[in-house]
């Protein structure tokens, strides 16, 4: 027996007796090759406008280059972080992951604040039972141990992606001094 609602009724009596093949529901697409290709493109086009930069405006080029990078990446995760409230090891590990992980797409920025956030600010049993009640409300999330780590991974990772699009025109901008 089961309870299901009105609205589901007819679909349910129109399927009911057909026989559905459900390897199809257990087998994922493949996998298409321009999401493959993108997720290295953007770090690529950094490290070659870089490189690109020591070449055509020279090492002060580059080094200003190379300093907008890591300045705008990890401030805008260092922001991200802050505005999840993350302990103050957090923030730092933001800032200094992010010029970093921006350049592989194996391991985000938000990641490794996560984990810092983790073991600083250690959840305990009971910010896991309140998880029901601290979803409820924002309030509930920042307060909320367990949450807040969530927050602190989301807002850092937002705001690295943030920052290297940022960063990205104020690299080209040092091109044409």
């Amino acid at each position: 027996m089961a309870v299901v609602g009105a609205g589901h009724e007819p679909g349910i009596r129109r399927y009911i007796n057909d026989d559905i093949d459900i390897k199809a529901l257990e087998t994922l697409p493949p996998k298409g090759k321009f999401s493959g290709v993108l997720k290295w493109l953007i770090p690529a086009v950094i490290v070659c406008l870089i490189i690109f930069g020591f070449f055509q405006g020279g090492v002060d080029a580059g080094k200003d280059m190379i300093v907008w990078w890591v300045a705008v990446n990890g401030i805008f995760a260092g922001i991200g972080a802050i505005i999840a409230f993350g302990h103050p090891l957090t923030i730092l590990a933001a800032i200094c992951a992010a010029p970093l992980t921006s350049l592989n797409p194996m391991i985000a920025a938000g990641w490794v604040s996560g984990l810092v956030e983790a073991v600083a600010r250690k959840p305990k049993v009971r910010d896991l039972e309140s998880l029901p009640d601290d979803i409820m409300s924002a309030r509930g999330f920042w307060r909320n141990k367990a949450t807040r780590i969530l927050l602190v991974v989301v807002f850092t990772n937002l705001g690295s992606g943030i920052g290297t699009f940022v960063a990205l025109p104020m690299m080209m901008k040092v091109l044409g001094e």
